[in-house]
């Protein structure tokens, strides 16, 4: 087979950081070839050298076989290269149509290339089955046809080499399979697919060959029906690791968080959590699944005090939470700590040093200054020893915060919150866009909590995470709790009719 892609011998310095280091890659056209790393491996950069983002210091890009230079993504764009990122770069308030023509409207009369537009968006429909209303407001879509935008984006500007950063993060397990479906189709029309993710299922279902990079380098590269996931980890990491979570059976202590008929609206009014009942013991990890927007993240705002219930009751270590006390700043002190599902938009300030952000919500502390005078020394120290215990990559407490990768912004996250000694821990989406050495680490830690006699509320779309961690799943659909299973007597088919509001009195 003929190559799409050829990188040869790229290399890419920001300082001190040697992010690739004589990076070769061969992409077969016509396939889906994965790329697998830790956090901070290299992945994105190489990509971002790829799409023009970045320019490598050295090194050679070919595409179908021919050198060509890439200095922006008008560049990559002109050599048929489209990209898809994580985050995804569309503005809300237009239309789908509107999001597609931006910078390629073919001209001031804008009715002659919405005409175009909505002729191609509708060939593409047909050839690959990417379906939408183009006249849809893109804040008003499900983020699966968010994604499905970008990948029309790209596709309408001639892509034939896709790249795809983390494609399925912020999807829910259907979306996914949505996804890798119209991959499949992308792939049988002749396209090149780069997929860039950390979940190895995912690589062993989707692609034909995965390439591994570790601490900036590629260090092998496979077909994958030859390989396996434990093969893949250990070439990720460096290491061997435990693809399991190992724990013993739970010892759970007594009643600390206990919530009754628990009803929250959204800002709309909408009502988004439905009576919801529960306890959480002391030394229990206690798992909600669900497929995302159906009341999870409401709950655990409400849980955390950043909104106010419209009814119901939260009592903790037996005492009601009264209404002048539902706050964030009270929660905390009563030792209910929370990680957000969004660390970006609710637990982090990206433009922040890290020191910054490792303090939010603790800048009271004393020992971080004196009265309502920080001390940036003691804060920067009390990171790095944080740093340090968490595998923090860099280990540099002053670096910005939006610098750091995912994986390593999580732990951030995670090293505030867990090292305050919580009681209670309500911990939201953990491992969202996290390499498989961090979600190891992250998952150990949890355990670690709760045998020291902590209560955590785990909310994950990972449903093997779920069930992993657990000790007892809840089940959520509708904003309403459908079901109570104890982890070790379930499976992911019971617990998948039971999120699909399938309750034991239906059935």
């Amino acid at each position: 087979m003929t190559s799409a892609i050829q990188l040869n011998a790229i290399n890419k310095r920001f300082g001190a950081v040697h992010a690739n280091k004589d990076v070769s890659l061969d992409v077969e056209r016509g396939t889906i070839h994965g790329i697998v790393g830790e956090n901070g491996a290299g992945k994105s950069t190489l990509m971002s050298i790829l799409y023009g983002f970045y320019e490598a210091d050295s090194g050679e890009i070919r595409v179908g076989g021919h050198p060509v230079s890439i200095r922006s993504p008008a560049d990559a764009i002109r050599a048929g290269i489209g990209m898809v990122h994580q985050h995804f770069m569309l503005v809300e308030p237009l239309s789908v149509v509107e999001n597609v023509m931006l910078g390629a409207e073919g001209g001031a009369l804008l009715r002659k290339g919405e005409a175009k537009v909505r002729a191609e968006l509708a060939r593409l429909a047909r050839d690959y089955g990417l379906q939408i209303d183009v006249d849809a407001t893109v804040g008003e879509l499900s983020v699966g046809l968010q994604q499905r935008v970008e990948i029309l984006k790209a596709l309408y500007r001639g892509a034939d080499i896709l790249i795809l950063d983390e494609p399925t993060a912020v999807l829910t397990p259907a979306e996914a399979d949505a996804l890798f479906e119209l991959l499949r189709a992308l792939k049988a029309q002749g396209k090149t697919v780069i997929l860039i993710t950390h979940k190895l299922r995912e690589i062993m279902a989707a692609t034909d060959r995965v390439s591994v990079m570790r601490r900036g380098e590629m260090v092998a590269t496979l077909e994958t029906a030859t390989t396996s996931p434990p093969e893949l980890a250990e070439l990720m990491v460096g290491r061997r690791v435990l693809l399991r979570v190992e724990k013993e059976e739970r010892k759970p202590g007594p009643p600390l968080l206990e919530v009754s008929d628990l009803s929250v609206v959204d800002a709309r009014g909408v009502l988004r959590v439905a009576r919801a009942s529960f306890t959480i013991h002391a030394g229990e990890i206690v798992g909600i699944a669900g497929v995302s927007g159906n009341g999870q993240s409401e709950l655990l705002e409400a849980l955390a005090g950043m909104r106010r219930p419209v009814l119901g009751t939260i009592r903790f270590e037996g005492r009601e939470i009264p209404p002048g006390e539902h706050n964030p700043h009270r929660m905390r002190q009563l030792g209910l700590l929370h990680v957000p599902e969004d660390r970006l938009r609710m637990g982090l300030v990206p433009a922040f040093p890290a020191f910054e952000s490792a303090v939010l919500g603790f800048s009271d502390e004393p020992q971080l200054g004196r009265g309502p005078i920080l001390d940036h020394g003691r804060m920067v120290a009390d990171l790095a020893r944080k740093m340090e215990q968490y595998d923090v990559r860099p280990p540099a407490p002053r670096l910005k915060t939006s610098k750091f990768s995912g994986g390593n912004q999580q732990k951030i996250v995670l090293a505030r919150e867990i090292e305050r000694k919580p009681k209670v821990l309500l911990v939201g989406q953990p491992t969202r866009g996290v390499d498989i050495g961090a979600i190891e680490f992250i998952h150990r830690r949890l355990v670690a909590l709760r045998d020291a006699g902590v209560g955590i509320l785990l909310v994950s779309v990972e449903l093997d995470e779920i069930m992993n961690l657990s000790d007892r799943i809840l089940t959520m659909c509708g904003g309403q709790i459908t079901g109570e299973r104890r982890a070790s007597e379930t499976s992911e088919q019971d617990l998948g009719l039971l999120m699909a509001g399938v309750t034991e009195e239906a059935a």
